[in-house]
């Protein structure tokens, strides 16, 4: 049995015995009173009265006792363990070291096939095996809980140095439960301190920077110290104030006059204690934060800042995030400084990557009309990853699209230069510029100028520049 199924028995055997003792001591008065002035027990209107009052107040704690335990109950109904507020309660009186977050990664597919009750009993099944698993290790008294979804809280009392290998041990185990296929995510903070609503925020930050890392970039530690985190998060909030930004800047090479006459910017944030930010690392955190706007806000200023200061034949593609772009004053404010700033707009160019097809497809598509309108050319990235791409495609004309990285990698896989070419006539119909990125090797470019594919990106073509070679470069 769960350590928290036996904590909510003994928890409402407690509330049960609290409730009956004032019921037990009425009776018991009551009868007393009765019998020790009469020898028999006479039904007058003073007795009836007595005994519908003991009825109505043990029907009142018999309701009162049902609500609280509903109201004040420290289990999950789906999983049967903790609550998240029932986690956060103990994690206070346990002063847990060591907090984790496994998540179900593809519990949105899950719930689009399968009916409610196969997934809330996958749930069950999952963290009913997951507390067998640590007892396995010795941990018979690990804290389990459930945030809400597929997010599924672990605590341990101390740093346990095996507790991504017990995780791992379990994700290997358990990719096929009740049938179904899952794929998980887990993420792991040691040293706790007092804030454990916070940490759980970190938690989560954790999980979508694997969303964010990029591929070039050093891979996703899935442990990390609370204080480092804490840190991160205040240096973060700093280079968001100072509005400190490191741009590189990635040659884009035109496969038809064989110059680079586009450059894809990457973006960092400069702290003055911590160096370079990584995006995998800043992102989750500024969207958390609800800077999400702010920081978008301050990319697109920087490189229009940028256009006066180089060749006019060259051209910027940059991401802006979708929500940014769907926010009315976000979108008012970058009108507003293209017509301040009077620049040539075709120059820049903005990525867009949408996992999923937007609820209101109408209403995003007007609005990226709207931003051509004025100049801007739209790029969609990592294009045929997703069939958002491919619905987006069928509803707006897009300038350029980007192609998921997979096509390159495995040009030598018949069915993956098959899907490419295919792609890549597609666009050229639509008169659609084509870019493939991650190109490394000089038989990646032979392969892809064939196809006909109009840009190239990577180390083999050239590597990224700083904002003041750039300038240099150009000026």
């Amino acid at each position: 049995m769960l350590l928290s199924e036996i904590e909510e028995r003994g928890r409402r055997f407690k509330l049960a015995l609290r409730a009956g003792i004032p019921v037990l001591m009425l009776v018991f008065l009551v009868f007393f009173t009765t019998i020790s002035t009469n020898d028999t027990i006479k039904f007058s209107l003073q007795n009836v009265a007595l005994i519908a009052a003991i009825v109505f107040i043990t029907i009142y704690f018999i309701y009162f006792l049902m609500n609280t335990s509903v109201q004040e109950t420290l289990i999950d109904e789906t999983t049967q363990v903790f609550n998240q507020k029932a986690f956060v309660d103990k994690l206070h009186h346990s002063r847990s070291k060591t907090v984790g977050l496994l998540f179900i990664d593809n519990i949105s597919t899950l719930n689009r096939h399968y009916g409610d009750s196969e997934v809330n009993l996958l749930l069950y099944t999952l963290t009913q095996k997951l507390d067998l698993k640590f007892q396995q290790h010795g941990l018979n008294k690990t804290l389990i809980g459930r945030r809400y979804g597929a997010d599924i809280l672990i605590a341990l009392d101390e740093n346990y140095d095996d507790f991504e290998k017990i995780l791992n041990e379990f994700i290997q185990e358990n990719t096929l439960l009740n049938n179904i296929e899952i794929a998980y995510k887990f993420a792991i903070v040691t040293n706790t301190g007092e804030d454990f609503n916070k940490i759980l925020f970190h938690l989560q930050d954790m999980i979508q920077s694997q969303y964010e890392s990029d591929i070039e970039e050093e891979k996703t530690t899935r442990t990390k110290d609370a204080q480092e985190f804490s840190d991160i998060e205040e240096a973060v909030i700093a280079s968001m104030k100072d509005e400190n930004l490191i741009l590189d800047f990635r040659p884009v090479l035109n496969t038809h006059t064989n110059k680079v006459d586009i450059y894809e910017v990457a973006i960092k944030l400069h702290s003055h204690k911590m160096g370079a930010i990584l995006p995998r690392v800043y992102l989750p955190i500024i969207n958390r934060l609800g800077l999400g706007r702010e920081y978008d806000l301050t990319i697109l200023k920087h490189i229009v800042d940028l256009l006066p200061l180089i060749n006019k034949e060259i051209s910027f593609t940059f991401n802006l995030s979708p929500f940014s772009l769907r926010d009315k004053p976000f979108q008012e404010n970058l009108f507003d400084y293209l017509e301040e700033k009077k620049v040539d707009a075709s120059r820049l160019i903005i990525q867009l990557y949408e996992r999923k097809t937007h609820h209101n497809l109408s209403g995003y598509l007007k609005t990226l009309n709207n931003i051509r309108a004025k100049g801007v050319r739209i790029c969609i990235d990592n294009f045929g990853s997703s069939n958002a791409s491919m619905e987006y495609m069928k509803h707006f004309k897009f300038d350029m699209i980007q192609f998921d990285r997979d096509y390159v990698t495995h040009l030598n896989d018949k069915t993956s230069s098959a899907m490419l070419e295919s792609l890549t006539k597609m666009a050229k119909d639509l008169h659609i510029i084509t870019v493939a990125k991650w190109v490394d090797k000089e038989e990646q470019q032979a392969k892809l100028k064939s196809l006909g594919i109009d840009y190239l990106q990577g180390f083999g073509i050239e590597k990224p520049i700083s904002e003041d070679t750039l300038i240099n470069t150009y000026n």
